[in-house]
């Protein structure tokens, strides 16, 4: 005998699955890629921090440097003659150094030709370091006797300027005026750092080291100095200097 029959379901077959078209918000997107990195100023200094000092050499500084420092002093510092006229009065003549001689020759050549002669930049740029190694040497930020020629640890780097593009001809003629601010504010800070490398002679005449803080501190007055002085004097841009000692 034959049991009941199983009752069979008719189970319709699934619908294909459509995707929807479903919008989804987009993420928001970093802004950080639309903030460009600030542009490096024209004019950089940076001094590689001694780990150890030499604490003779520290205590001597002041008469190690002058051999270097009449070398500079005569690659830069004017002239003066005195002579006895008909009458038998003297008469004073003052001549402008090499430094006069660099702004005011690269003034006239970009206010008339519109021209920074590669080979004038890089005479200026090359004094300019020399400058900063014999000033690094005499504020004790290093041992290492400044060179006419090596970098050695002063790092100082200035952009060469497309006159065309960069520099516009009459602003030469009041970027003395503009950088009078800088020159006040730089003043003070001068006055700090000459205490600061004062402390600092002490320290490293007693300990070998130069305290950190005050390193960083004379090297950042050095760099604004530097950046005013590419701005007022070698005319190498036309970017206001930042009031910054970094």
């Amino acid at each position: 005998m034959k049991g009941p029959t199983p009752l069979r379901r008719s189970v319709a077959p699934a619908a294909p699955l459509i995707a929807e078209n479903v919008t989804h918000p987009e993420a928001p997107v970093s802004d950080q890629s639309t903030h460009a990195a600030p542009v490096a100023y024209p004019a950089r200094l940076q001094v590689d921090y001694p780990a150890q000092l030499d604490r003779v050499k520290t205590l001597l500084r002041v008469v190690l440097i002058i051999p270097i420092a009449i070398i500079y002093g005569v690659l830069t510092a004017g002239a003066t003659q005195t002579v006895i006229d008909q009458s038998g009065e003297a008469v004073s003549t003052t001549s402008g150094g090499i430094v006069s001689c660099l702004f005011l020759s690269t003034l006239l050549m970009i206010l008339f030709r519109r021209r920074y002669p590669r080979w004038w930049f890089d005479f200026a740029l090359e004094l300019t370091r020399f400058g900063a190694r014999v000033c690094a040497y005499f504020v004790l930020l290093t041992d290492e006797y400044p060179s006419t020629v090596e970098e050695q640890e002063v790092h100082l780097e200035i952009d060469y300027p497309d006159v065309e593009r960069d520099l516009n001809r009459w602003l030469p003629l009041v970027k003395w005026l503009l950088a009078l601010p800088h020159i006040l504010v730089l003043f003070f800070l001068s006055v700090a750092a000459f205490f600061a490398v004062l402390i600092s002679w002490f320290a490293i005449v007693f300990t070998g080291r130069y305290p950190r803080g005050l390193f960083d501190f004379v090297v950042g007055v050095g760099r604004w100095w530097l950046r005013v002085q590419a701005y007022a004097i070698l005319l190498v841009t036309d970017r206001y200097p930042p009031f910054s000692l970094r």
